[in-house]
C-alpha cells in the first residue's frame, strides 16, 4: 500500500517536464515582448500622450482626429484597403488552380510549374520592380514588341494603382501556393475516387470535397498575404502613384520628409489595428486546429 500511495503521489512524467518546456519557449516569448509588443505599446502611448501648451504632457487624441479629418490620409488608407482586397482576390484566383494542378497532376511538367511558382520567392522586391519597369513600363519590352508589329502602345500600369497590385500578387504567389498545397495534402485520393464513382463531376468535387477540407488553409494563406500586402513598402513605393499612396510609403514620407514622427506613429498604429484584425483570423484558425 505504501508503494502504491507513493506512486500515486509522484508527479507524472509530463508534469515533471512542463517547467523544461516553459523554459524552452521563454527566450522567444521574451524576445517577442521586447522587440514587438513593447514597441507597439510605446507607439500607442506616444500618440495619445502628447505635449501640451504649458510644456508638459497630457492625454489627447488630436493626432487620430487629424487622420480622420484629413482627406489625403483617408484616401491613402482607402487605396491601401483597395489594393489589399484586390491582391487577395487575385492571389486566390491565380494560386488555387496552380495548387490543384500540382496536387493532382503526375506529369513531369508539374515539377517545372512548381519551380516557376516558387521562383518569385528568391527574387528581391527591388529587382522585381526593375523588371516590371523594363517590361511593362513606358517604352518597355511590351511597347517595343507592339511597335515592331505596328500596334499601338498599351497604357502602362506603372505609377498607377495597378502597378503595386501586379507586383504584390507576383511577389506573394510562392507562399500562397505552398500553403494551399499543404492544405491539399489533407485531401485523400480515396475520397476523390469515391466521389467520382458515384458520379461527381469536377465542380462537385471542388465544391463538396476539396474546398471544405482546405478552407482553413485558404484562410491562413489569405491572412498571410493580407498582412504582407497591407504593410508593404518597396513595391508600392517604386511602382505606385505619388498620390494617393499606400500606408507604407505614406508613413515613411511623413517621418522623413515632413519630420512629423507623431503623425507617422499614428499612421503606424492605425495600420497595426487593421493588420491585427486579419491576424486574429489566423490565430483563430490555428487555435481551432489545436482544439481536440
Amino acid at each position: 500500500m505504501t508503494t502504491q500511495a507513493a506512486g500515486a503521489l509522484a508527479p507524472a512524467p509530463a508534469q515533471r517536464k512542463r517547467p523544461i518546456g516553459l523554459l524552452l519557449v521563454a527566450v522567444p516569448v521574451l524576445l517577442v515582448l521586447w522587440l514587438i509588443i513593447w514597441p507597439i505599446i510605446a507607439a500607442m502611448i506616444q500618440t495619445i500622450w502628447l505635449p501640451t501648451s504649458d510644456g508638459g504632457r497630457g492625454f489627447s487624441v488630436s493626432s487620430y482626429q487629424f487622420f480622420a479629418s484629413d482627406p489625403y490620409s483617408r484616401s491613402n488608407l482607402a487605396i491601401t484597403l483597395w489594393t489589399t482586397g484586390v491582391c487577395a482576390a487575385l492571389l486566390l484566383v491565380v494560386c488555387l488552380p496552380i495548387a490543384l494542378y500540382l496536387r493532382f497532376s503526375d506529369s513531369r511538367i508539374a515539377a517545372y510549374v512548381q519551380g516557376l511558382a516558387i521562383f518569385p520567392m528568391f527574387v528581391p522586391s527591388i529587382i522585381l520592380s526593375f523588371a516590371f519597369i523594363r517590361v511593362l513600363g513606358p517604352n518597355g519590352t511590351v511597347d517595343l514588341l507592339l511597335n515592331s508589329v505596328g500596334l499601338p502602345k498599351i497604357k502602362s500600369p506603372y505609377l498607377t494603382p495597378w502597378g503595386p497590385v501586379i507586383g504584390l500578387v507576383w511577389d506573394n504567389i510562392p507562399l500562397t501556393v505552398l500553403i494551399l498545397l499543404s492544405g491539399l495534402g489533407n485531401v485523400s485520393n480515396q475520397a476523390i475516387e469515391a466521389a467520382r464513382d458515384v458520379g461527381a463531376g469536377r465542380f462537385a468535387l471542388l465544391w463538396h470535397i476539396i474546398l471544405p477540407r482546405i478552407s482553413n488553409s485558404i484562410l491562413v494563406a489569405i491572412s498571410f498575404a493580407v498582412l504582407g500586402i497591407f504593410s508593404a513598402f518597396t513595391l508600392p513605393y517604386v511602382l505606385g502613384p505619388a498620390a494617393p499612396e499606400m500606408m507604407g510609403p505614406f508613413m515613411q514620407r511623413t517621418f522623413r520628409d515632413l519630420f512629423d514622427p507623431t503623425n507617422a506613429l499614428t499612421q503606424a498604429v492605425i495600420t497595426f489595428a487593421f493588420c491585427i484584425l486579419f491576424g486574429l483570423f489566423y490565430v483563430r484558425s490555428v487555435a481551432k486546429n489545436r482544439t481536440p
